[in-house]
């Protein structure tokens, strides 16, 4: 009877050791995932930025070229190289 209890303490320490490790993989699991949502969320927001500010640069640049070209107009040339109204 002894071994038999013996085996059954030793059959519950193995899975109480067992769960454990498990709930501390999924732990484990959990932080790295939402470690890597961060990261993407972050990056996700710089690009986002990053686009913004491009476009918000190429406006401005188009802005300030209407003002100092005007526009070019109705099938005139949009080359550098002139066609347009001065």
């Amino acid at each position: 009877m002894d071994v038999e209890r013996a085996s059954d303490q030793i059959d519950i320490l193995i899975e109480r050791r067992h769960l454990r490790a498990n709930t501390e993989q999924q732990n484990i699991e959990d932080l790295w995932k939402a470690s890597t949502r961060r990261e993407r969320d972050k990056r996700r927001r710089e690009n986002a930025a990053a686009w913004y500010g491009h476009h918000e640069h190429m406006r401005e640049l188009h802005s300030s070229l209407h003002r100092l070209y005007g526009w070019w107009g109705a099938g005139a040339s949009t080359s550098w190289g002139g066609g347009g109204r001065r």
